[in-house]
């Protein structure tokens, strides 16, 4: 009698505009075909009432949805839950989602260096009444809701220019001080031990001279919605295809110091490169599961994630010991668009149109 190879069972609770985006019949169909059943779980129905499950991915806002998710750990402990709620709420506030970068230390025999912007926390308006509301920072800076929990809210930035576009600013904020990176970003994609970089056109350069002709504040969408020639008059930019990759082997060890640091098997980080310092690289946001549908095969990647997490059972809230850098990481060119988010995942930009190097 022949012998049935056994299938797993990955429960998925995502919102709507999530699952849409990440669950492709493409993805279902390599999956099934390699022994992996992608099973939606129905956040409204009791989950202990679901399954069974070797492991459950999610992304659901929510106490309710928390407090199902111990409750079904408890009762199932060999279930594997990609991730840990407590790890992946870190990353909800834009303050303590960068503070892990700080705590990395050194990588190692590197010329590159990295860290974060400088960047303050505007909780009232009243603080920006006072002498230096800045505390230090230069203009131009990045304005960005504090709370980055995924909703429409979270999402609104805008380019602030001088004292009088701190104005329109709605508190708690927090003001990131303003690279100039040569026009692009760096999206790197991070799947339990599989790395994929690529880079996107982002918001442009801002020279001094400019900027003394520049007033006030603009949302990203109206940064992104001007005419060409507008744009080109405003700022400095580099064509995507003249941007050089940072080193596959340092994008890499940072991936893996966050993984760790953070025990998360599935987020992104946006990385850009400081145009006045060629060899220094900015973090400046990390999400939790991303707009994965836009990385360059990621119905394999996720696939073979699946797998592993199926043969090895990997304990809950804990990663595997590092990353492969030979096996593992990827760096591509993305499509030739603007990032109107600078930092922030959008589920609806386009999937990446790339090539390996």
């Amino acid at each position: 009698m022949a012998e049935t190879t056994k299938r797993y069972s990955i429960g998925y609770a995502l919102a709507a505009k999530k699952q849409h985006s990440f669950i492709q019949t493409s993805l279902l169909n390599l999956a099934k075909d390699r022994g992996i059943d992608l099973v939606k779980i129905d956040p409204n129905f009791a989950l202990i009432y679901q399954g069974p499950f070797d492991c459950i991915i999610h992304k659901i806002p929510g106490e309710d949805w928390i407090h199902q998710l111990e409750d079904y750990k408890t009762q199932k402990p060999n279930v594997v839950v990609i991730d840990h709620p407590e790890s992946i709420e870190r990353l909800h506030n834009r303050i303590s989602m960068l503070q892990v970068v700080s705590e990395l230390g050194n990588l190692g025999n590197y010329e590159e260096t990295f860290g974060v912007p400088k960047q303050i926390v505007i909780y009232n308006p009243e603080e920006l009444l006072g002498v230096d509301p800045m505390q230090g920072l230069k203009f131009p800076v990045i304005a960005k809701p504090l709370v980055a929990d995924g909703s429409a809210k979270s999402h609104k930035m805008s380019l602030i220019f001088n004292r009088d576009g701190l104005k329109k600013l709605k508190p708690p904020a927090v003001l990131q001080e303003f690279v100039n990176h040569g026009g692009v970003i760096f999206k790197v994609y991070v799947v339990g031990d599989h790395v994929t970089c690529v880079k996107r056109k982002s918001l442009p350069d801002v020279s001094e001279e400019k900027l003394r002709t520049l007033g006030g504040s603009l949302s990203f969408s109206q940064i992104s919605n001007l005419p060409t020639h507008e744009r080109a008059e405003d700022v400095e930019t580099t064509h995507l295809d003249q941007m050089e990759m940072p080193p596959l082997s340092f994008i890499t060890d940072i991936a893996r110091g966050l993984g760790k640091a953070m025990r998360l098997h599935l987020f992104n980080f946006d990385v850009i490169r400081d145009v006045k310092v060629g060899s220094h690289y900015l973090v400046i946001d990390i999400n939790y599961f991303p707009g994965y549908a836009k990385m360059p095969d990621y119905e394999a990647v996720l696939t073979d994630f699946f797998l592993d997490i199926a043969a090895s059972k990997l304990d809950d809230g804990k990663r595997s010991p590092g990353i492969d850098c030979s096996k593992t990481v990827n760096c591509e060119d993305g499509k030739d668009h603007v990032n109107n988010t600078f930092g922030d995942e959008n589920e609806g930009s386009p999937k990446d149109n790339s090539i390996q190097v």
